[in-house]
């Protein structure tokens, strides 16, 4: 996609990268990002992908902004506190780059909806916080074949991975999905939500940022992808490392005898 003059100066630190260049800068632009949930790891994930020139981003949220939001989800502002989320990132997002088709979906993920509202898009960076949206997300990606970025945070820690697995490696095995990092879903209460274990804010803002990094690295296929390799982070001790995720071949959803046919198991 052609780059107007004012989008040259805007990406000028892009496109001066080998890696990048116009024609990366122009993958970015021609790219649909659906970003779910716009919180925590969704703000910084947002902003960062808006910056850059994404061309279109999707943002899926049915909660509206609160004053307890404000310490983490920077995309949000105090005066705008009671109204959806969707309409202040949308906001957010304009006013930093008017170059940027934000469309605000105002609704919660579900079986029903999922597959339409994925299938519209390009690339889906996942930042829920909770397990029942999180496999949600995985299987639809997985149904639509799109590629899934993943990321999850604790009270000082977070972790992400990429997913792409109705692709294949280089030696032909698939690339696994978030149900070999995650069999199934812990029993409910057995994780504590941030609400209860608290979290800090600034962390949100770094693992969301490394988030719209593997995004971007997709988009443009630059760098190392994070399918089959999972990132850990750990703030307290200010450490990090990345493990190999390998496929597991009896997982339900892309394994060898695969029963996930459909997100009827969501209904």
């Amino acid at each position: 996609m052609k780059l107007s003059p004012e989008e040259l100066e805007r990406y000028a630190r892009h496109i001066v990268l080998q890696e990048v260049g116009g024609p990366g800068q122009a993958k970015l632009k021609g790219a649909k990002v659906l970003v779910v949930g716009a919180g925590g790891l969704g703000a910084p994930v947002l902003l960062y992908l808006a910056a850059a020139g994404i061309g279109t981003l999707g943002v899926v949220d049915d909660d509206d902004v609160s004053l307890s939001n404000l310490q983490r989800q920077i995309i949000h502002a105090s005066s705008r506190i009671g109204r959806p989320k969707t309409d202040s990132a949308a906001q957010t997002l304009n006013d930093l780059n008017p170059h940027v088709n934000v469309i605000g979906h105002k609704t919660r993920l579900t079986a029903a909806n999922a597959l339409d509202i994925i299938g519209r898009y390009d690339i889906v960076a996942d930042g829920s916080d909770n397990f029942p949206t999180r496999f949600l997300v995985s299987d639809a990606c997985y149904l639509a074949k799109k590629t899934l970025v993943a990321a999850a945070v604790g009270q000082f820690d977070g972790q992400l991975s990429t997913f792409k697995p109705h692709l294949k490696d280089a030696q032909g095995v698939p690339y696994p999905t978030y149900r070999c990092l995650h069999p199934e879903a812990p029993p409910p209460g057995l994780v504590p939500a941030c609400e209860e274990a608290g979290i800090v804010g600034a962390l949100t803002g770094i693992i969301g940022s490394i988030q719209a990094m593997e995004v971007m690295k997709e988009i443009v296929g630059m760098g190392d992808s994070l399918a089959g390799r999972l990132f850990m982070y750990d703030a307290l001790s200010v450490r990090s490392y990345v493990t190999t995720l390998p496929w597991n071949p009896d997982n339900p959803l892309n394994g060898r005898n695969a029963t996930i046919k459909d997100l009827s198991s969501h209904a």
